[in-house]
């Protein structure tokens, strides 16, 4: 069964339609989420809103759009949100001496090479992840859904709501600036 016709039996009070809905998105959602926040606390959050704001407008979902483009949209939309109210939220760390512009965060740099593959392929990913956090907004959310999500171009233009020729362009941007910065990277192991 598509996941349209399984939202169009949720429509009609079939409840458990929703479970069938949660399964088939509750990964692909936290994996775009948590690259997108970059926070595993935040992501849990988020999918779950994402699931309860489905849930709560499931009447207003036509069957014209795709419903994995409609769900990520939503889910783009509350991370945006959750974003803006966070840049708006100061921090304070209780270790910092705001007296001494000296005082930052030790950053430790081990320059042991690993034999360990496993161990590589995960810090591997960490840098990825990482370099993913450098880019802007509108780079990172284009390249998360393209490359991570595997979208098609038509999707990231509908959930985003931008010109066709815009995402090719913040993808292809997006993906040179992740060469730049993996670039440094893959030269300093290498070293």
């Amino acid at each position: 069964m598509s996941d349209e016709d399984v939202m169009e039996q949720l429509q009609s009070g079939v409840v458990e339609a929703f479970d069938i809905i949660v399964q088939r998105y509750k990964d692909r959602l936290h994996n775009f989420l948590y690259r997108y926040t970059h926070n595993h606390e935040d992501c849990e959050d988020l999918v779950q809103e994402t699931f309860l704001r489905v849930y709560r407008s499931r009447m207003s979902y036509e069957r014209i759009a795709k419903l994995s483009t409609w769900m990520y949209t939503i889910a783009l939309n509350l991370a945006k949100s959750m974003y803006k109210k966070k840049q708006r939220m100061s921090l304070v760390s209780i270790h910092a001496d705001e007296s001494d512009p000296d005082d930052r965060e030790m950053q430790i740099t081990d320059t042991v090479i690993l034999q360990d593959e496993e161990l590589h392929l995960k810090l591997s990913v960490q840098e990825l992840e990482r370099a993913l956090q450098e880019l802007n907004d509108d780079f990172r959310e284009a390249v998360i859904l393209r490359d991570i999500q595997q979208l098609t171009y038509e999707e990231i233009a509908e959930i985003t709501d931008t010109a066709m020729g815009t995402v090719k362009s913040r993808i292809n941007r997006g993906r040179q600036q992740l060469q730049e910065i993996i670039g440094s990277y893959v030269k300093s192991e290498t070293i």
